[in-house]
């Protein structure tokens, strides 16, 4: 198929990288220690190529699947393009799963080894010697660094077990050119990110090399990316936030990516200003933390022009960040499945908050109502997607037809399961995800309308919201609610101020208080936990 892509590969797309940037900077990483590690584009990719070649001497071929559970570091990245280079499949774990949800990737995905941060080792050993997972054994890495949870253990358990190796080490001795080319397709599968799921099991969303080189080249287009630019994150790596709308656009665009290990409300605007980034990733809980944060009269003396921005807040949180920090947030809005960010405020031009934006290069975006009609204009319904399966959308769900041929109609629309609308002149505007759609006594609720109601009043720091069973009315509506230091509210207080904001059948009938929410890597609220 012939598009932007065409038939490039993560291989080749490195080889033109060093030929034309090779000794210009590409990545500086700032560990939780604050020490920090730069490498050019030549040296990493000699770092990909020692790490391809450790995995071609241990045996695993094109197509075969490995597992990496890591916490932001060059070593993900490294291992990433690494299996990428040989036809690989890179399964990156979440860095907060437990055993069974680890179990459950490892069994769906059969992968041959993985490599882990030393911290997970006994989780790994376990499972490697109850299921008889991980036959080609366990690469860790990370263990000669300061500050490593577990390095010890793992030093002690590598004189013991003939199937545990250190990935450092034997990346050290490995040679720094390819040792083998293999036939590589940009529609051949690089990695498979499983979703975090709401009320079911995850799924393996597949990428093909395809779909992760065009995720870099949209997003450069998203947001003007070129070479003189320095993109500052605190994503973590194993999301599609860090890998497709940050690592991928500094790649295409052969740019400088920062990566900071460890979010911190205190010091991240001051690397903002240390690094001269130019471009940033937030979420929502980054921007409410960062204005807490005491002022600096030198906090508007930046370069950053761009805030790439995947959550909503209210228009007055909006302005107030603005009018602070002096940079404007870019709105967006798409998913794994989507590659890119599919809908998005266009980089030139007027923009309409709270719209997350028009319909982004090589997409189509339409609204569906109920009966499966294009919704009118105004009318909420259904974000469906059309995209190419392999090139601009995801190829699939791992090992799952059934999801698969369920995500898609008949005539190639991805159903996103998320609502919205769109106005006569094409701005989107997103309503609420389906998840968070609650049934009550037949009326339809949405979860996010009434969270930020719950979030305007000054004594509330966070709120979640869902749908719990009633014998009577099919759902009732429960919030969980997080005050701010030092505030007191009772259930009550809370009740009336929502009464003069929502509609009765709106309201929480089931109010609860909470120290915190358990929460993705991303920081976004757990719901399912909840649940």
């Amino acid at each position: 198929m012939t598009d932007i892509v065409g038939n490039e590969t993560v291989r080749s797309l490195w080889d033109g990288l060093v030929a034309a940037c090779g000794d210009r900077t590409f990545l500086r990483f700032r560990n939780r220690a604050d020490e920090t590690r730069a490498f050019t584009y030549r040296a990493f990719n000699e770092e990909i190529n020692r790490a391809a070649n450790v995995f071609l001497s241990l045996g695993v071929k094109h197509g075969e699947r490995v597992a990496v559970q890591l916490c932001t570091c060059p070593e993900f990245m490294i291992a990433l393009f690494g299996l990428a280079k040989i036809g690989a499949v890179m399964v990156p774990m979440n860095d907060q799963y437990l055993a069974e949800e680890a179990d459950y990737v490892l069994e769906k995905t059969d992968a041959t080894c993985a490599v882990i941060e030393p911290k997970f080792l006994g989780l790994y050993c376990g499972l490697r010697d109850e299921a008889g997972r991980l036959p080609k054994g366990l690469f860790v890495a990370r263990m000669n660094e300061e500050d490593v949870e577990g390095a010890d253990a793992a030093r002690e358990a590598l004189a013991s077990d003939p199937l545990l190796r250190d990935f450092t080490a034997l990346r050290a001795r490995a040679a720094v050119e390819l040792a083998e080319c293999c036939a590589l397709s940009s529609d051949d599968p690089a990695e498979i990110i499983f979703t975090s799921g709401t009320t079911s099991r995850p799924k393996g969303v597949v990428l093909t090399h395809a779909n992760i080189l065009f995720s870099g080249l949209y997003a450069d287009w998203e947001v003007s990316l070129t070479r003189d630019d320095r993109l500052l994150t605190t994503m973590p790596a194993c999301h599609s936030n860090f890998q497709m709308a940050a690592l991928m656009p500094v790649l295409t665009a052969g740019a400088e990516l920062i990566v900071i290990e460890k979010y911190s409300a205190s010091r991240f605007w001051s690397q903002i200003r240390e690094f001269r980034a130019t471009v940033t990733q937030c979420v929502a809980m980054m921007l409410r933390t960062l204005m807490l944060q005491p002022e600096d009269a030198l906090e508007r003396d930046h370069e950053l022009r761009e805030i790439l921005y995947f959550l909503p807040v209210t228009t007055e949180e909006k302005e107030a960040f603005e009018r602070r920090f002096g940079v404007r947030i870019m709105n967006t809005y798409g998913s794994t499945e989507t590659i890119g960010w599919v809908l998005t405020d266009p980089p030139t031009g007027p923009r309409r908050w709270p719209s997350v934006g028009r319909v982004g290069l090589g997409y189509q975006a339409r609204i569906v109502a109920d009966d499966g009609a294009e919704a009118p204009v105004g009318e909420v319904g259904e974000i469906q997607v059309k995209g190419i399966p392999g090139r601009t959308v995801m190829k699939e769900y791992f090992g799952n037809p059934e999801a698969t041929a369920q995500a898609f109609t008949p005539d190639g629309w991805l159903r996103t399961g998320d609502k919205g609308y769109v106005d006569e002149s094409g701005w989107f505007f997103f309503v609420d995800r389906k998840a968070n759609m609650i049934k009550r006594a037949g009326e339809n609720i949405s979860a996010g309308e009434v969270e930020q109601v719950l979030e305007c009043h000054p004594a509330i720091a966070e709120a979640a919201v869902i749908g719990v069973l009633d014998p009577i009315r099919d759902q009732a509506v429960k919030a969980f609610v997080r005050l701010e230091s030092g505030a007191r509210l009772t259930e009550e207080e809370v009740r009336a101020h929502c009464e003069e904001r929502l509609a009765a059948f709106k309201v929480p009938s089931i109010i609860e208080f909470v120290e915190d929410f358990p929460r993705t890597c991303s920081m976004k609220i757990e719901k399912k936990l909840l649940r």
